[in-house]
């Protein structure tokens, strides 16, 4: 294995590591609700909040791990019908693709996104924090689904080489 290798696949660890962590937090932060409000008689209404933050922080972060594990959603007939050559070809536009998606969507439009909410220090609601922190998770998920576009176009290529 290469460093480029083991560096993918500490990433890849860590990232499985903090989704892990926020969804025990998750599920704490609803099971506490649950509690408070059945047993206690009363109801915190930071729950809620910190709940949709955590599922929006969990779902981006998961889209750049699969993107990362190519477990991605595809529907790949026409893909399958296609000549090795082809293959490569059509994988390296895919990840070209994937990557200019991230760099303009995520990226960019997320850092804009993130400076815009800071800027005119927008808070949540109840938690009171500013919302650019939470948005935040949009352009460093799209900075690491590019990295990753990146790793997987060497990968093709690599092995275009070695064939």
């Amino acid at each position: 294995m290469n460093k480029s290798d083991l560096i993918f696949n500490k990433v890849l660890k860590t990232l499985e590591w903090i989704m892990i962590v926020i969804f025990a937090l998750l599920v704490l932060d609803v099971l506490f609700q649950v509690f408070s409000r059945y047993l206690l008689g009363t109801s915190f209404t930071w729950t809620e909040e910190f709940a949709r933050f955590a599922l929006i922080w969990m779902t981006i972060l998961g889209a750049a791990y699969l993107n990362g594990k190519k477990e991605h959603l595809s529907m790949d007939f026409l893909y399958q019908k296609f000549s090795e050559p082809n293959k490569r070809k059509a994988s390296i536009l895919i990840e070209v693709l994937i990557f200019l998606f991230a760099l303009i969507v995520m990226v960019i439009g997320g850092l804009n996104l993130v400076y815009t909410t800071l800027y005119l220090e927008q808070l949540s609601g109840t938690l009171r924090i500013p919302l650019g922190y939470v948005y935040s998770i949009m352009p460093f998920s799209g900075f690491l689904i590019m990295c990753f576009s990146i790793f997987h176009i060497s990968k093709i290529l690599k092995n275009k080489k070695n064939n």
